[in-house]
């Protein structure tokens, strides 16, 4: 009986090997370092974004600031503006107000239990605050009020 030959153990010629596998690994190996790179560029770049959007909502929360604090201080000139000087805040950020005057409006007398003859007036201001924070971001508001005080026959 003849002995059939073992089809798992023949080696094909070593000859005609190429280094496929090598060729291969080596275009894989580039491909997934292509696709890390470009992974890590837009992580970094997503963060930059995201620190320019906080940037940006801590100069917008500073020019708020600079608004409600200008009002708040009650501080009103009809004759020159009334300027707060660049404030800082704990965040960086940093804001100016300058508040001046527009007009008084005559308010209709009548029906007011102060007693005044003249009358009462409303008296326009308007606020405008810049706030700045890191990377140059900038945030401007505009915020016009009335201040009601003695109408035009007394001195406001």
């Amino acid at each position: 009986m003849r002995p059939t030959p073992n089809t798992t153990t023949a080696r094909p010629d070593p000859c005609r090997e190429r280094g496929a596998a090598l060729v291969t690994s080596l275009i894989l190996l580039l491909i997934l370092t292509l696709v890390a790179i470009s992974g890590m560029n837009t992580a970094t770049l997503e963060l930059v974004m995201a620190g320019n959007t906080q940037f940006q909502e801590n100069a917008f929360q500073a020019a708020e600031t600079g608004v409600d604090r200008a009002i708040a201080s009650r501080n009103f000139s009809t004759v020159n503006p009334v300027v707060v000087p660049v404030t800082a805040m704990p965040n960086g950020a940093t804001f100016q107000t300058a508040t001046t005057y527009r007009e008084a409006t005559a308010v209709p007398t009548g029906g007011f239990s102060m007693g005044l003859e003249s009358g009462f007036a409303a008296y326009h201001f308007d606020t405008r605050a810049q706030g700045q924070a890191q990377r140059n971001a900038a945030s401007t508001h505009n915020q016009s009020f009335y201040v009601v005080g003695p109408g035009a026959g007394s001195n406001p």
